[in-house]
Parts: C-alpha cells; sequence; structure tokens
C-alpha cells in the first residue's frame, strides 16, 4: 500500500483531475469542508465504502482528509488513514495522500477554500478558481500570467512582491534579481514568480532562487520544483543557465544537464 504524508502547502495547477475524499463526521462535514472534498459514505457496521461515482482509476490525486491527522501510525481513531487504504486496496492507480493536519490545518492556512456547498454542477467546476503552485509555504509561489494579474490570489495569498518573467531578455538569472526576495523572505511577504504558461521562465527563475537560498545544485532544486509542480519544462537554454547559475553558487557545476531527465 502506498499511502504519503501529503504536504498541506501545495496547491495545483491546472487540471489534475483530484479527488478530495472527507473522513470526518457528517456534522463536520456539513459545517464547512473543503471545496470539491465529498463525504466518505459508511455502511450500516460503520465501515467506509468506495463512493459509487469515484473513478479511482480516472484520478491523478486522491487525497484523503479527516479532522486533524498528523501520524501515518495505526492507532483505533486514524479514519483518514482507513480511508486511504480502501481507496487504495480499491483500485486507485496513483498514490493515496493523507492531508497533514487535516482540515482544521489547512482551513486555518487556506480559509478561502472552505465551502459549506456539498453539489457542483459541471459548469461550476469549470468555473472553479485556481492558485499558483506553493513552493515555500507562505512565501515562494509559482503561476501563469493569468495567476499573475488576477486580483484574489493577490488578496487569498497576499502576495506583496510580483516577479514577472513574461518579458524576453536576454539572460533569465540576474544576482541581483534573486537575491532581492530576501527582502521579502525576512518581512514574511508572499512572492509571485509568475510567466505566460508557468512551466518554462518563471519555473527556472524559481529553481534558481531555492539553488541561491539553500545551497543547493540544479538537481536538488530542479527536483523540488518538478515534485511540486510535474508539468514544469525548462527550455534547454535555461537549463544552460541554471548550470552556469549552479557553478556560481556552488563554485561548480556537478549537474549532467545532458540527462534527458532535464
Amino acid at each position: 500500500m502506498k499511502i504519503k504524508n501529503y504536504s498541506c502547502t501545495i496547491f495545483s495547477v491546472g487540471v489534475t483531475f483530484v479527488y478530495n475524499q472527507n473522513a470526518r463526521k457528517k456534522n463536520e462535514y456539513n459545517e464547512s469542508h473543503i471545496v470539491t472534498g465529498k463525504k466518505a459514505p459508511k455502511n450500516e457496521n460503520g465501515d467506509f465504502m468506495v463512493p459509487y461515482d469515484a473513478e479511482l482509476e480516472c484520478k491523478q490525486n486522491v487525497i484523503v482528509y479527516d479532522s486533524n491527522t498528523n501520524t501515518l501510525a495505526e492507532s483505533a481513531d486514524n479514519p483518514a488513514l482507513d480511508c486511504g487504504r480502501l481507496l487504495w486496496e480499491m483500485g486507485s492507480r496513483n498514490r493515496v495522500k493523507i492531508l497533514k493536519g487535516g482540515y482544521e490545518e489547512f482551513s486555518a492556512l487556506y480559509p478561502f477554500l472552505r465551502t459549506q456547498k456539498i453539489m457542483f454542477m459541471p459548469k461550476e467546476m469549470d468555473e472553479l478558481k485556481t492558485y499558483p503552485i506553493e513552493i515555500m509555504p507562505g512565501f515562494l509561489f509559482l503561476g501563469n500570467w493569468r495567476q499573475g494579474n488576477a486580483a484574489y490570489i493577490q488578496k487569498d495569498l497576499k502576495i506583496k512582491g510580483h516577479v514577472n518573467c513574461c518579458v524576453e531578455q536576454g539572460s533569465l538569472i540576474h544576482l541581483y534579481y534573486v537575491r532581492s526576495w530576501n527582502t521579502h523572505k525576512d518581512n514574511k511577504q508572499a512572492v509571485l514568480v509568475f510567466s505566460n504558461l508557468g512551466i518554462s521562465r518563471s519555473a527556472t527563475v524559481v529553481t534558481a532562487y531555492l539553488m541561491h537560498c539553500f545551497k543547493w545544485t540544479l538537481k536538488e532544486a530542479y527536483n523540488l520544483v518538478l515534485k511540486s509542480c510535474p508539468t514544469i519544462r525548462p527550455n534547454r537554454a535555461f537549463i544552460r543557465q541554471l548550470s552556469k547559475w549552479e557553478a556560481d553558487v556552488l563554485g561548480a557545476s556537478t549537474t549532467n544537464i545532458e540527462d534527458p531527465f532535464y
């Protein structure tokens, strides 16, 4: 069984086919829950069942949460783990993820993603607002042009700094350009990095910042960004810039950028 501790500080951007399963009590669910979250049904014996419309084989992200789960250890009172195990055993093709901290922690961090609405029409689902990827909790976000100019994102995520990577220029990475973010970081102000599609130019700049901030190799920084946003695809010219940046930051370039992975 592959059940992973899922960080509650990462948002998905674009179409990801998410299936949210709420394993909390019915009265708690009715009071409020995460947008699109569905109440996990139980049979007459109190055991979890797979909803008839789950379509687990079609979902890329299956996320289960209860009120405040903080561990994957076996216990008598861990409904999220029980429900997650069932979904995995009944056919999920991807890892079932348990939301760390449960609804209590998630809703405290992202109150704008709470709702009392239970049913969504197809048109309403299409109109759901998307948010940029959160790379560093509460500080660094990666998004596209629409998100960089959406007023609701600036308000909900309290964005104070914007890095617009849409403009064409010779070199995408500048030392001052990257170091200047530290002022926002020290003041606990969120920064949104965005480009046209949010997959190449902005991903390159975010990777460069992680290399500078944590003294990471290109491979380490790239892996974290890719894990957060599997759709990133910096072009070859930007990868070469990152390789040179790695040499500037660490004194030597250690990542083999000829690897097809990049």
